[in-house]
């Protein structure tokens, strides 16, 4: 059992029983066979003596006993680290960030306290998933859609609280930003509920987000300055139909103009599903004579040439539309006909429409080349793990994943910057992932920026994860130098990319040390989550 530092045998004896007492023997864990279960499958450091490990693990039931395991960790200032499922794979998993701090695990905190289907919003308990909630409204009948990440396993208040992203219309496919009101059990135990929330009896808690007077949400997501025990979000009406179509353009620069008019379309509202850029001829897998031409890192005037002359698409775009079927399919023509004026020679193409409740035939076609994924329609699945499972493609798979996720402009120009920065210095540093030589397009789960995704390698060898490591920070530094950083990191990795935020000698980090220390002053909350440490450990670490 590996004990804070900084804590006496003596106080964690006695925490422990307490937490014992306040949970029942059988929810408090403490046996290196449980609590082995919260350690991070994917931890960059692991079984190195820097990865970062629990002491114990306690599982509360109620708000009350969420309160009490604070109060008794504050009076023998243990660290601890909440989690809701603990499915955070690649920025963390179940694991803490401070090295034997008590996790305190939310999952039997389960509960779907309501859903409104005249408002549409719900409200629910930390170790409610994806998939709970979902079940939940079909159970009862309720005519709304949730939005879900890409696997759905985990909790939608966690999923949120990380800056989690999904896939239906925009308004609903940033996740914290769908939030409205939640309650909170403070680093002293006290409870707190925000916006309308604090009201007593209001019944709009979940209808309007502000409340009166300055706003605190935004200090729970990311941070370490509570622990969140329920959290109202707006849900989406079920729709009567979708149908999507496709733009494919042939020139290198095009797409420029392709996602500068992506742009207006899906700000404009004329286009809410999810948008789609993809490389038809960059998408070379299981075409050796193409991959072979990739191989070669051809210039952009020969990458267009051989687009034309063999008749593959250098770039598309995906747009989807929910609403009344007759509305959906002018809105696929004004978005035509925006796209023509922009790119007279693009091509066009119908995907099919699906009217929903969806029968059991259009349900079978989802996740099926050509055809939306489910997530696209707030159904909760795993199908994502299979991108990275062994296959014919991927034939030695990688045990974990390390994500690097920048956020660049949501511009074409920003695109062709980013792939000559990053694929130049991978060439520089004779990274394996050099050797691809393919175009990473960004993902657009945010409305006004794009976000980058790379994969580097986490295996069971000390020697692999230590590069993936050093390429990790090299990577950071490097978006830094122009302007990008990331929006979500692993908790072994977050120092690293809060130091990126550094305008005016770090006042944003500044700032939130002056808030932990006034709000947390013993510490006990997830030391070093968001960059932010508490004032003892800053020292010590200085």
């Amino acid at each position: 059992m590996t004990i804070p530092k900084g804590v006496s045998s003596t106080d964690f004896a006695a925490a422990l029983d307490a937490f014992e007492h306040t949970v029942g023997r059988e929810w408090l864990f403490t046996s290196d066979e449980d609590v082995a279960l919260y350690r991070d499958a994917y931890s960059p450091f692991y079984g190195e003596p820097e990865e970062p490990v629990a002491s114990a693990a306690v599982a509360p039931d109620t708000v009350e006993q969420v309160q009490e395991v604070v109060r008794i960790a504050n009076r023998n200032r243990i660290p601890l680290y909440p989690i809701s499922t603990g499915k955070n794979l690649g920025y963390g998993g179940a694991a803490p960030g401070y090295s034997g701090s008590v996790v305190v695990d939310l999952k039997r905190m389960n509960r779907v306290l309501a859903v409104d289907d005249r408002n549409h919003s719900a409200l629910v308990e930390p170790g409610v998933s994806y998939f709970d909630l979902y079940n939940y409204i079909r159970e009862h009948g309720h005519r709304v859609w949730i939005d879900c990440p890409d696997p759905g396993w985990g909790s939608l208040i966690g999923n949120a609280l990380e800056h989690g992203v999904g896939h239906t219309r925009p308004e609903f496919r940033d996740h914290f930003d769908a939030h409205c009101g939640m309650e909170v059990v403070l680093p002293n135990g006290d409870l707190m509920r925000t916006g309308m929330g604090a009201v007593p009896n209001a019944g709009s808690w979940q209808d309007y987000k502000y409340g009166f007077g300055p706003q605190f949400d935004g200090l729970f997501s990311q941070g370490n300055f509570g622990v969140v025990t329920k959290m109202g979000f707006w849900l989406m009406p079920e729709p009567e139909a979708y149908c999507s179509g496709r733009v494919s353009v042939f020139g290198y620069r095009d797409l420029i103009a392709l996602v500068d008019t992506m742009k207006h379309v899906t700000n404009s509202g004329l286009s809410n599903g999810f948008p789609g850029l993809q490389s038809p001829l960059f998408n070379a897998f299981g075409n050796p004579e193409r991959t072979a031409f990739l191989m070669t890192r051809p210039s952009p005037d020969a990458i267009e040439r051989y687009a034309r002359e063999n008749d593959v698409p250098l770039w598309s775009c995906k747009l989807g539309f929910f609403g009344p079927e007759k509305v959906i399919s002018a809105q696929w023509d004004a978005t035509r006909q925006t796209f023509e004026k922009e790119l007279p020679d693009a091509r066009f193409a119908d995907d099919d429409v699906f009217r929903f409740p969806l029968s059991a035939e259009q349900a079978a076609r989802l996740q099926t080349p050509g055809n939306p994924e489910k997530v696209e329609f707030g159904i909760p699945n795993l199908s994502r793990f299979g991108f990275v499972a062994r296959s014919e493609m991927n034939p030695n798979p990688a045990d974990g994943e390390l994500w690097f996720s920048p956020v660049i402009p949501k511009t074409g120009e920003a695109i062709f910057k980013a792939h000559e920065v990053f694929r130049t210095a991978l060439d520089e540093w004779g990274s394996p992932e050099a050797a691809l030589g393919f175009f990473s397009l960004p993902l657009h789960y945010f409305s006004r920026s794009f976000l980058l995704l790379f994969a580097l390698r986490i295996t069971r060898s000390p020697g692999q994860n230590r590069q993936s490591r050093e390429l990790f920070s090299r990577l950071v530094a490097l978006a830094a130098e122009n302007g990008w950083a990331e929006y979500r990191a692993p908790a072994a990795m977050m120092d690293e990319v809060a130091e990126v935020y550094s305008f005016n000698n770090h006042a944003l980090r500044r700032f939130q040390e002056k808030l932990k220390d006034a709000a947390d002053p013993n510490g006990i909350l997830s030391p070093g989550r968001g960059g932010v440490w508490p004032k003892h450990l800053r020292e010590e670490r200085a």
